[in-house]
This record gives structure tokens, C-alpha cells and sequence, in this order.
């Protein structure tokens, strides 16, 4: 693994701006100054290792709902049963993104799991591979992400068309891309599709129909299962007799969740690619970072700090470093099996909403 300098693509802001990638007006998002390039011994590691992982948040799920740990993430009593339910039906279930701290010596470690809302999708899939078509065409890059997307919706057995929401509660123009991104490979997956915001879907009394009064029959949402339990529709969402499929489904707001590290290791302890982590404080760490619950693009970690109750307190160890750039892997879950890679890199030791996204190949 190493970085390596490259020249910016001339006109790469139209370039980008053309593929989908309209939220990155300048360099501190996407960033073509800098690539990572990997050996395929290191691919295949990676790729190895994240399936190992997605088995082992699969077991610890099984053993939160089987023990009613459920109270331990956050989940109110009155969805527990929804949950358990969700769990033992496994309705359909796209994607997932592993944040991995590695340097290309030893073991990746974990450091989080977006099993609900994941984005930087369109980044990994799309805009990083047209950039190796026209940078680096005689290599290769880890990225089947498209590809498997596309399979796993041609998998599912689905009724009506396709909606998919995105909270459009930020002016921001990512979550809308990366929305109309996955319902493109709903598309090319020969299913009809629907972009909705979620301000525009309403309850009519039995079912949840969007703006034109079609109802919502299968439901992709951008939105993370956690404020939806906090709406007044909450509740209806996950009723038994509401005729929606949600994707991603309940049970993967599990997958989301800080306090899945601290399960992880209790059911790992000393796995190779965990790091210690716990929810009742730091225990014996002594350099540790804690996460709150349902933090999202490192909002609110902070280092050997102890907030309390709502955390995962994690041992630190700091992200490596490439001349001042601290990147964190990516690792793709589509379909339940490793599809890619993209890499985003920050200049500080917590990776946020400021970090940018750098491309990579193969050697």
C-alpha cells in the first residue's frame, strides 16, 4: 500500500460533475492529487477479511436479539419485537460499508460498520473507476461494486415499483445523488423505480403512499432507522400489517450501531481485526476514542474523554500516516459479499464530513 502523487485530469471538475459527482465543486472532496496503489496479495487480503468480518456482525446481531441486548443500542421496548421479527424473516438487504484502519502491514482493524445508510457509494462505484479508465487503463482497481449492486437487486423478489427517500432535511446534494445512484442500479436491474423525498411520504390511514397518492410498496430509505423510530410514523413503519418492505430492514439498524464493536469484542475477544471496545467506560485503555451511538462522519468522537452513557468507548489506535494524510478504508458489502474499496483521507486524526475521497488502483 503506499500513496502516490498524480496530476488532476484536465476539466476533472466537469468530469466529475458529469458522472453524478455534483457535491464536489473543489478539491477538498474529491481529490485526483493522490492515489493509493495496492499489490493484488494485499486485494485479496482485504477481501478476505471483510467477508470474515460481515459473518462475524452477522453472529453478533443473532446474539443481541437471541440475549435482548437490544436495549444495550439504543432501541425503544416497544420496537424490540418488530426487530426480532425483522431479524428472523431477513427481508431483503442491499449494502454495508466496513471502515477499516490499515496501513499495508498486518491486519485491518475495525473501527466502525455502516450496515444502514452508507454513503460515498457513488464515489467507490463510479466516479473512482472512470478515473482509472482514463489515468491508469493498463490496471486494475478492487471495485465490483456496480456490478453487485445490480445482482443483488436482480435477486430480490420485489412488489411494485420501488421508491426510493432520501431526507432532504440538509442542503446538501449527497444523499439526493447517492439515492438516485442506487436507483439507477435498481434500474439496470430491471426493476421500476420512484425517487421520493421523505417529507413527501404520508400515511393515509392503512398504508404509506408519496406525493402522487401511489403507495409505498418496497421502500429503499436514506434515512437511518434511528430517527425514524424517533418520528410519529415510527411506530406505523414497522407495524405488521403495514404492507412496506424496508430497505435497508430493521434489523440492520444493529449493523449501524457503536455499540456493535463492544459486542464484537465480547464475543472476539483479541480478534486480530478488532480493537477492544467497550459500553460501561474504557476500562484498561489507556488511549481510547468514544463514539457516541449513533454518530455519523466522526460527529461527536472524542480522545480519552469520557462522556458517559450513550458511547462505545474504543482503544485509539491512530490512523497511519502518509506525509500528514490519515486515510481510512472503505471496504463494500453488496448482496452479503466484498464488492470494493474507496479510500477517504483526512488531515486530522478523526475522519469527518472534511475528509476527502481518494481514488486507488492495482499494481
Amino acid at each position: 500500500m503506499r500513496r502516490i502523487a498524480s496530476t488532476p485530469r484536465a476539466g476533472w471538475r466537469e468530469t466529475v460533475r458529469s458522472q453524478g459527482l455534483v457535491y464536489a465543486e473543489d478539491v477538498r472532496y474529491w481529490d485526483e492529487t493522490a492515489a493509493y496503489a495496492f499489490s493484488m496479495a494485499e486485494v485479496l487480503q482485504l477481501e478476505e477479511q471483510t467477508e470474515r468480518l460481515y459473518e462475524m456482525c452477522l453472529t453478533a446481531a443473532g446474539h443481541v436479539i437471541e440475549t435482548n441486548r437490544l436495549a444495550d443500542f439504543g432501541v425503544p421496548a416497544w420496537a424490540h419485537d418488530a426487530v426480532r421479527s425483522s431479524w428472523r424473516e431477513q427481508p431483503p438487504s442491499l449494502y454495508g460499508r466496513f471502515d477499516l484502519r490499515y496501513d499495508g502491514t498486518g491486519n485491518p482493524k475495525l473501527l466502525e460498520f455502516n450496515g444502514d445508510t452508507p454513503t460515498s457509494v457513488l464515489e467507490a462505484a463510479i466516479i473512482q473507476w472512470f478515473w482509472l479508465q482514463d489515468t491508469h487503463p493498463a490496471h486494475d482497481q478492487w471495485n465490483s461494486l456496480h456490478e453487485s449492486l445490480v445482482a443483488t437487486w436482480q435477486k430480490f423478489a420485489l412488489d411494485g415499483p420501488v421508491h426510493f427517500a432520501w431526507s432532504n432535511l440538509e442542503e446538501t446534494y449527497e444523499d439526493l445523488m447517492t439515492v438516485g445512484y442506487l436507483a439507477e442500479t435498481a434500474h439496470q436491474a430491471g426493476l421500476e423505480i420512484k425517487v421520493t423525498p421523505m417529507l413527501d411520504i404520508a400515511w393515509d390511514g392503512r398504508e404509506f403512499r408519496d406525493s402522487a397518492g401511489d403507495p409505498l410498496r418496497t421502500c429503499f430509505k436514506l434515512y437511518p432507522w434511528e430517527w425514524m423510530l424517533a418520528e410519529p410514523y415510527g411506530r406505523l413503519a414497522l407495524e405488521p400489517g403495514t404492507p412496506t418492505t424496508w430497505i435497508e430492514p430493521s434489523w440492520k439498524l444493529l449493523l449501524s450501531n457503536k455499540a456493535l464493536l463492544a459486542i464484537l469484542w465480547e464475543l472476539y475477544p483479541g480478534h486480530e481485526l478488532l480493537l477492544p471496545a467497550y459500553l460501561d467506560g474504557p476500562r484498561e485503555l489507556s488511549a481510547y476514542v468514544a463514539k457516541p451511538l449513533h454518530g455519523r462522519e466522526g460527529a461527536g468522537i472524542t480522545i480519552n474523554e469520557t462522556p458517559g452513557a450513550g458511547h462505545c468507548y474504543q482503544e485509539w489506535m491512530p490512523l497511519p500516516d502518509f506525509d500528514g494524510n490519515h486515510p481510512v478504508l472503505g471496504s463494500w458489502i453488496a448482496g452479503g459479499e466484498a464488492a470494493g474499496l474507496g479510500i477517504r483521507e483526512s488531515a486530522g486524526l478523526i475522519t469527518d464530513s472534511s475528509a476527502r475521497f481518494v481514488p486507488h488502483y492495482i499494481l
